[in-house]
């Protein structure tokens, strides 16, 4: 197992271990061997990892993201409780980030203790299937960040190359506004710019728009804003997956996609470390159960 997990290939395996004495032969090195004892020991860890209990972490912060395996698609969930610890909490194989594959996941997370009345902030890349499969199971107890370096890229996507670095930085000045009131007053005024020569930008500028602020309505700022204004830290982790499976050369089964994703991001917990600005998620989750109450008296 170890040997697979630093890099070594099944049809490299017998390499990489100690020559015997003369005249005594090796056995289950060959690379069908070694690849049904992989198989076998990692379908193991995957039933108890997708099936364990999850009711006991606290987490004020989850990211949800997709890893591409040849056409298989996996959606990790990922958990940040209050002490800055990042936990993987769910994994899912489908073939796109629809809003049936991440409804069904986000309610698997449920059953298996996760509770729902508790006011959370979802930071994603602006998949629709995401964002609609969030506001179906957890309603009003989700606050929603869309990740600005998405949302930047989508923009930038629409404007010719010499433009793009200084509407680039107009946009990175607006979302490092004091406050979300700031930031839209500059947007607007970039908005009211990019009407005239490129509605195509407005108009992805415009689209969720408010949830790439969402972190600044709640009064987040310096290093814990840095690091949820994007989607980085579970796509950090979703590199460890590829780190992984880079010598796998075909993908043969959803099941197969889903045993290397499992091995890999138990892997890359063990390295697990808190993330930047972790002082000051307690002031960011005592935000969230205001804002979350606020909406829901509203509604």
């Amino acid at each position: 197992m170890e040997q697979m997990l630093v890099g070594v290939s099944t049809r490299k395996y017998s390499r990489g271990l100690e020559p015997l004495r003369k005249g005594i032969e090796s056995h289950g090195v060959s690379r069908s061997s070694v690849s049904r004892r992989f198989v076998a020991r990692t379908e193991a860890f995957v039933r108890k990892y997708i099936e364990r209990p999850v009711g006991d972490l606290d987490v004020p912060i989850v990211m949800i993201d997709g890893k591409r395996l040849g056409e298989h698609l996996m959606v990790v969930v990922m958990g940040i409780d209050r002490d800055g610890q990042k936990h993987v909490l769910a994994v899912r194989e489908g073939s796109t980030e629809s809003r049936g594959v991440c409804h069904e996941l986000l309610r698997d997370l449920i059953e298996r203790g996760f509770p729902v009345e508790r006011g959370r902030l979802f930071v994603i890349d602006g998949g629709k299937g995401i964002r609609s499969a969030i506001r179906e199971v957890f309603g009003q107890w989700a606050l929603v960040q869309r990740c600005q370096v998405h949302k930047m890229r989508n923009v930038l996507d629409h404007l010719p190359e010499k433009k793009r670095v200084f509407f680039r930085g107009l946009l990175r000045q607006a979302w490092q506004a004091a406050t979300a009131e700031e930031a839209r007053r500059q947007i607007n005024v970039l908005l009211k710019r990019l009407d005239v020569d490129h509605p195509g930008a407005a108009a992805s500028l415009r689209e969720g728009l408010d949830e790439t602020l969402t972190l600044l309505r709640l009064g987040v700022h310096g290093a814990l804003y840095r690091t949820l204004r994007s989607t980085n830290v579970i796509e950090n982790l979703q590199g460890s997956i590829g780190d992984l499976t880079r010598r796998v050369k075909r993908w043969r089964s959803g099941s197969m996609a889903l045993r290397w994703t499992v091995t890999a991001l138990m892997e890359a917990a063990k390295g697990f470390r808190r993330i930047r600005g972790h002082h000051d998620i307690v002031a960011l989750d005592a935000a969230l159960v205001r804002q979350t109450d606020l909406l829901r008296q509203v509604a």
